[in-house]
């Protein structure tokens, strides 16, 4: 489509592109990520509306850490697998996941788009805030491995993911 290469050289680099992304994005989100970033990166001011500065700092520290996993990454399997990548396409990829990362992970704008489109029981599962949240057999809150919040966020950052690898491929 943009790119002058062989279709199946396109679809080659953008698989490659893609699961390189992919393990980036696991490792950045789950391992290069602070505690203090995960826990602050979605904290608002008391007045409706008002973003604080300490959760948008977090935020923009936990997406440049990210990035700069996904450029770590994808250099070292440009250079491996010898992947035409351009500057222009890493760029732009790369540009349009962090934003989009940032959006999403200052929770509330997730949390509005689950209501938005209908999913807010989901997104509150393994909560307190879900009627069926995990007990234990004391009526205690369970421990659990995750929540519709963590599910809907990290599909909202694969899809990103795809449009990336997609850009990156082509451009």
């Amino acid at each position: 489509m943009f790119s002058h290469a062989s279709n199946s050289d396109t679809i080659a680099t953008f698989a490659a592109v893609f699961a390189t992304l992919w393990v980036a994005h696991t490792v950045g989100d789950h391992w290069v990520q602070t505690s203090v970033q995960s826990a602050r990166k979605g904290q608002h001011d008391r007045n409706p509306g008002q973003s604080s500065r300490v959760g948008r700092l977090a935020c923009t520290r936990h997406v440049i850490g990210l990035t700069l996993t996904k450029v770590l990454l994808l250099a070292l399997s440009a250079i491996v697998l010898g992947l035409p990548l351009s500057v222009a396409g890493v760029t732009i990829g790369l540009g349009l996941d962090a934003a989009s990362h940032w959006w999403a992970d200052r929770r509330s704008s997730l949390a509005w788009l689950a209501a938005v489109t209908g999913k807010t029981e989901f997104y509150n599962f393994g909560t307190g805030a879900h009627p069926l949240h995990p007990v234990t057999a004391e009526g205690k809150p369970a421990g659990h491995l995750g929540t519709g919040a963590y599910a809907l966020d990290q599909a909202f950052h694969a899809f990103f993911l795809f449009l990336a690898a997609l850009i990156i491929a082509t451009v």
